[in-house]
């Protein structure tokens, strides 16, 4: 079987940066189980992983504007401390904050005795990305896999619609 847009797929994966260092991988775990064609995986795995058949490995780059977006450098920001209203803050920590937008979650990069340095950019964001991908499996999604728009497991999904 073939990888289409809407398949199950099980696939081992590791996530690395150009320069090799690993950022996340599936090896020693179980392997990852998604439905593609969900926004689960960054576009630029899901269009790699299309035509791609059971037993297959292979390497691919993703360039930023297929993975985690650019960085955008108006994303940072500096607020008043005083916005966290008595919070302890931390460089590292992230935040929902109320946007323009709507609901973006902030990283906390600097903080000073009057004001905190947030970063809305994904972390990953402006980074191109290399993937080692081993798949596993593929098959067809039951209907209610394509309903709910995920995969079940043997017991199904845990949790009402």
């Amino acid at each position: 079987m073939t990888i289409t847009s809407d398949s199950v797929v099980t696939l081992h994966y590791t996530v690395s940066t150009e320069d090799g260092t690993t950022l996340d991988s599936s090896e020693g775990k179980e392997p990852l189980v998604v439905l593609l064609g969900q926004r689960f995986l960054i576009e630029g795995l899901e269009d790699a992983l299309i035509g791609k058949e059971k037993d297959e490995s292979f390497n691919v780059s993703v360039a930023p504007e297929k993975a985690y977006g650019e960085r955008i450098d108006e994303l940072v920001q500096t607020v008043p401390r005083s916005m966290f209203e008595g919070t302890e803050v931390e460089v590292g920590m992230s935040f929902r904050a109320t946007t323009p937008q709507g609901e973006q979650s902030v990283i906390i990069i600097e903080t000073t005795d009057d004001e905190v340095v947030v970063d809305g950019n994904h972390p990953l964001a402006g980074i191109p990305l290399t993937f080692d991908v081993n798949v596993v499996d593929i098959r067809e999604p039951t209907a209610e896999e394509r309903e709910h728009g995920h995969v079940h497991g043997p017991a199904g999904c845990g949790h009402d619609h």
